[in-house]
């Protein structure tokens, strides 16, 4: 569950669903699914007045399904957008030339753009806070040594280690767009360390030639005022350069200086940048960065004043954990540390990190960060001045330690309760829905009687495919009472052609005869049958793939 989550539990029709095809289905799956349900629902095929109502309803739904999925073009945008991009002003307006692929591309890239403006208006403000916290009382390792006696004549204030903040810095920046190609923003900073510091403040302006170029200038004020230039060009299809100067205007005169960047792309994944900052400490410098779907490489060396290095940092990506686990290594004439740690996500739009960085002469720290959208909250804790191993041992458990007990005794149960809420606000918000839906799927089963008895008998006659049971819904047990649980037998029944019954990877309850009984909870599907005189039994999840019937099931027998 997702604490950020805007998703809405909604009540959308599944075409594919309702008519029980894959979504590559080809035209002709589509137009023998549409035949099926035809010949159920087509209102000349019933005489009862009432039922004759249900069919024609149930028919419509059909037709309305079957005319989106067979319509090449109208397919690709239900696929992309569903049927609210059906409904949405202009789309009538595509070049009915276009592929359905150039079509999908086109509304994929409107829809992302459309969320990353949302996401901008909602977090345009981008901020940065950082808390040095200096821990060093906490493994202070003189205190050890001192003799019962040097131990009384301590000042009882002092048994208690000192934790105190070392240093503070905020940063914060907001942009103005003036014009598409014109962009100000303004931004200021306040620092602060052991008692002292300062700030400033900087507007600049931005200005885009093209997609290959741009040029800033900003004014900054704070320590004298400074005048800055900066520019961007991309000189070929591999290469591109951004750069700029600045002037410093002091009581000792003006102080330039210049930065200089030239990245080459060696390969789909990997960027070589050469970096050179002139002025009063000059520094070069030259990376390589190789950014992949599993990881992230970056080595650096830097010759320069007052310090040369080397680096090397590797993160592992492991997507379907949303986690990121690092490892760096930087030594140089300044010392050497060696760093690690994690980085997960925690929300839609947060991530946390947590590392631990061993060096001489630094000693140990401890480094906790947390993103949220365009802020960041940084807070370093020097723990020891020396390499102590009770240190980075506390270092590295600690924080998984306090993740856990956060996770499993708060957030979890927040978010569970949350989930709890909006499940019951929807419920209540689309409760005559709800209604229509359960009506829907009754007219469903009420007109599948002579198709349902049709089968039944052919099915027995061959000896194939019977089903004795099934039930969907959240709980599972031997009564369909429970109002979250639907008897689908007749249904799926109707579903069986050649002794066979196939269900696609598609939530169950747009089926026909079907309703979700149990909104936004893990619904499962129970089916007990029949095959050649043998018993078999499966449950499956919700959006799970089932093809019947299948040896394996037969180990699930009651």
């Amino acid at each position: 569950m997702d604490f950020d989550s805007d998703d809405e539990l909604g009540f959308d029709e599944d075409y594919y669903a309702f008519l029980n095809v894959s979504k590559q289905a080809t035209k002709d799956e589509i137009n023998n699914a549409y035949r099926s349900l035809s010949r159920v629902y087509h209102p000349d095929k019933h005489l009862d007045a009432d039922n004759k109502a249900k069919a024609e309803v149930l028919f419509n739904k059909t037709k309305k399904a079957y005319e989106v999925l067979s319509d090449p073009h109208r397919r690709a945008i239900y696929d992309s957008l569903g049927i609210k991009g059906l409904e949405t002003e202009g789309w009538g307006i595509v070049q009915r030339t276009k592929t359905p692929a150039e079509i999908r591309a086109e509304y994929e890239q409107l829809a992302e753009e459309r969320a990353e403006r949302r996401k901008q208006q909602r977090t345009n403000p981008h901020g940065a806070i950082t808390i040095n916290i200096n821990a060093t009382d906490l493994f202070n390792p003189y205190l050890d040594d001192l003799s019962f006696e040097d131990e009384l004549d301590i000042e009882s204030s002092s048994i208690i280690p000192s934790v105190e903040i070392s240093g503070m810095n905020f940063n914060q920046s907001v942009e103005l767009p003036l014009t598409q190609k014109d962009t100000c923003t303004l931004a200021g900073q306040l620092q602060t360390r052991n008692g002292t510091g300062g700030g400033g403040i900087n507007l600049s302006w931005r200005h885009i030639f093209s997609h290959k170029s741009w040029a800033e200038v900003e004014m900054l004020a704070g320590n004298g005022p400074a005048l800055s230039l900066k520019a961007f060009r991309t000189l070929s299809k591999r290469f591109f350069w951004n750069g700029g100067t600045i002037l410093q205007f002091t009581s000792q005169g003006i102080r330039p200086g210049i930065m200089s960047t030239l990245a080459l792309q060696v390969d789909k994944h990997s960027v070589t940048y050469f970096t050179y900052h002139g002025g009063l400490r000059s520094l070069l410098s030259t990376s390589i960065v190789k950014d992949t779907e599993f990881g992230l490489y970056n080595f650096s060396v830097q010759v320069g004043l007052p310090h040369s290095f080397v680096s090397f940092n590797y993160t592992k990506k492991m997507l379907n954990q949303e986690l990121r686990l690092k490892i760096a290594v930087k030594g140089g004439t300044f010392g050497g540390v060696f760093e690690y740690g994690a980085e997960k996500k925690v929300s839609k739009h947060s991530w946390l990190s947590v590392s631990v960085a061993v060096g001489v002469p630094t000693g140990v720290k401890l480094k906790i960060k947390l993103n949220r959208a365009n802020q960041t909250y940084s807070f370093p804790i020097h723990l020891c001045e020396e390499i102590m191993p009770s240190a980075v041992f506390y270092a590295t458990v600690v924080p998984i330690v306090v993740y856990i007990f956060v996770k499993k005794g708060i957030v979890e149960p927040f978010h569970k309760e949350q989930q709890s809420q909006k499940i019951e606000k929807e419920k209540q918000k689309n409760r005559v829905k709800l209604i229509e839906k359960r009506k829907e799927a009754q007219a469903a089963v009420d007109l599948m009687a002579a198709t349902y008895a049709r089968i039944c008998n052919d099915e027995e006659n061959k000896k194939g495919l019977i089903i004795i049971k099934a039930l969907y819904g959240k709980i599972l047990d031997d009564s369909s009472e429970s109002e979250e649980v639907i008897d689908v037998m007749i249904p799926l029944q109707c579903l069986v052609k050649d002794s066979k019954l196939t269900l696609h990877q598609q939530s169950k309850s747009q089926l026909p005869g079907f309703f979700d009984p149990a909104v936004g909870e893990d619904k499962f599907l129970l089916i007990v049958y029949t095959y050649r005189g043998q018993s078999f039994e499966i449950t499956i999840g919700d959006n799970e793939i089932l093809r019947l019937p299948k040896p394996a099931h037969r180990s699930s027998i009651t």
